[in-house]
This record gives structure tokens, sequence and C-alpha cells, in this order.
């Protein structure tokens, strides 16, 4: 299989590496801190891997899996001979220009090149590569050893064949990739989340309701359908005449809440403390580490649950 390399090492750049050496790549781990590899993504990487082992979902040793990744001194060790780089480092155009002019400085001519931002455009910091054309925006959702969906996005220079060749190699990696057709800024899925943040934030910040309830909303009333079909589809099935129907008759309503919503609401920082005390009593911060485990368990148990059902249905 293809050297990959992982530049910046946090929890988005070691996810990224579990990712690819779980479909059989040996993958180079850099990051700008000396000692975030060895002490502290290789050991998480590796709790990572033994999770999918536990779930089902790794088809070989954990050994072996772990044995793919490798810890690189310099971003130029890391790029060199590598087929694919995926950018893991934090969310700042300077920054961001900088480690991809040194990327594509050691890379291979042919390597392709892709960046995990999660909102900036590729083309504010891609366009100034020697070849613009081999680079492209492959957002993750965090972490992608665990949730699949990652969002292609080329810049005005990306080839079609480097969004092609990117979607094949992260298909094989077990990734379910979207392309976008065009650049938009925090892309498809921070935009439909953090939509639907803004408007919670103002429900509880106006006194509707608490962010317990709001949880709820989700994870009992909308999560359970949205885990398997997305919102036209709700629509399409909520209606014995299909979308058209459904909108035919709900459309006034729902153009009058979209109108009401208040996905610009200025909430205070009163509110988010409020919001965050409440929280706390639920989840104390000295337990966030063994709820995001827990959390890891649910979604790769409703990942099985998922692939058992689609191979009943193969």
């Amino acid at each position: 299989m293809s050297r990959i390399a992982c530049i910046g090492a946090g929890t988005v750049g070691r996810a990224w590496g579990v990712v690819f050496a779980r479909a059989g790549h040996d993958v180079m781990l850099y990051d700008a801190l000396p000692t975030e590899v060895n002490d502290r993504a290789l050991p998480l990487a590796r709790q990572t891997i033994e999770l999918l082992a536990r779930a089902g979902m790794l088809e070989e040793p954990v050994e072996v899996v772990f044995a793919r990744l490798h810890p690189a001194a310099s971003i130029a060790e890391a790029v060199t001979g590598a087929a694919y780089v995926q950018e893991s480092v934090r969310e700042d155009l300077a920054t961001k220009r900088q480690v991809f002019a040194e990327i594509a400085a050691h890379a291979p001519a042919d390597a392709i090149l892709a960046s995990s931002t999660s909102a900036l455009p590729g083309s504010e910091f891609l366009g100034g590569l020697l070849d613009p054309g081999r680079a492209l925006v492959a957002h993750p959702v965090n972490p992608p050893s665990l949730i699949p969906l990652v969002e292609l996005c080329g810049t005005q220079w990306t080839r079609p064949e480097t969004i092609d060749a990117a979607r094949q190699l992260l298909t094989t990696a077990g990734m379910r990739p979207i392309v976008l057709r065009k650049e938009i800024e925090g892309f498809i899925l921070n935009r439909l989340q953090f939509t639907l943040v803004a408007e919670a934030l103002h429900l509880v910040g106006e006194g509707y309701c608490t962010p317990e309830d709001i949880d709820a909303v989700l994870t009992d009333g909308l999560a359970l359908r949205w885990a398997s079909i997305g919102p036209f589809e709700v629509a399409h099935l909520n209606a014995p005449d299909g979308l058209q129907g459904f909108v035919d008759r709900l459309g006034p309503m729902m153009k009058r809440l979209g109108a009401l919503a208040q996905t610009d609401y200025d909430w205070t920082p009163a509110q988010v403390a409020t919001a965050h005390a409440e929280l706390a009593k639920r989840i104390p911060i000295e337990q966030i580490a063994e709820r995001q485990a827990w959390r890891d368990r649910r979604i790769l148990a409703l990942r099985k649950l998922k692939q058992d059902d689609a191979d009943g249905q193969a």
C-alpha cells in the first residue's frame, strides 16, 4: 500500500493516522511539538485501534495495524515518498500557508495534498503552491477514526482527477466522501451543525428550555431518524406522496419557522456560563475523558448496527 503523511498529530491528525493504518498504509506522523507524537499521539492511536478491535471493526491484529504508524522528525521526512498528505494543523491561514509551502517543497510532484480545515476555504491558503491543482480540502468529522464522513472540496485550481483520486483512496480506507461542487466557508457539515447550535443557544438563552432539553430533542427525537436517513428522506417518508406533498402541505410553516429562527442570536457570556454550569453538574469536567470514551463506544456500536443492516440488505 502507499505511504501516507499526517502533518499535525493532535486529535484529528492522529485519528487520520489510524484511518490510513487500518486501511493498510504506512503512515508517517509529524507534529511541531517535539514530544507530541511519541508521548501522546501514538499511545492514544493505539487505544483507538484497540477500541476498533473490541468493536469487531478491525480485520487485522492490533499490533499489525499499530506497527504501520511511524514518527517523523520533520515535515520533509514525513512527506518524502508519500502518495497522499493530510494536514491537520491549527485553524490559522498563515500557519497553513507556511506548512503547505514546506509540504509542497518536499512531497513527490504527484502526491495529493489535503487539508483538514474546518471552515477556511482552500483557495485562501492553497493557491500559492507550485502546483495547486493537486491540492484540496478533505474536511473530516472529529474523530475520523470513528466517523466516516469526509467533505472533499477543491479550489478553482484543483484538477478533477485530484478529486477523483482522493475520493477513491478515502473510500477504500473506509471513509464516506462527499464532493462539494463549489467552495463555501464551513463546508456542509459545519454550516448545518452550527446553524442548529445557534438556534439551540437562542432557545435556551431566551428561557424556552434547558440545554438538557435540547440534547434530549436530538438524541431521543431527531437523531433516531437522522442516524439512518437524512432530512430530505425524512420529509419524503413523512408524507404518502413524498417530498413534494410534504412541502406542499408544510412549506409555509417551514418558511415561517425558518424566518423566526435566530441563527445569529447574540448570546451573552452569562448565558453560556449558565449553560456550562448545568452541563458540568451532569458531566463534571474531570469526567469528560470518561464520557468521551462512552461516546466513542456508542458511535462504533451504531456504526456496527448500520453496517450489519446494510450487509443484510446486500
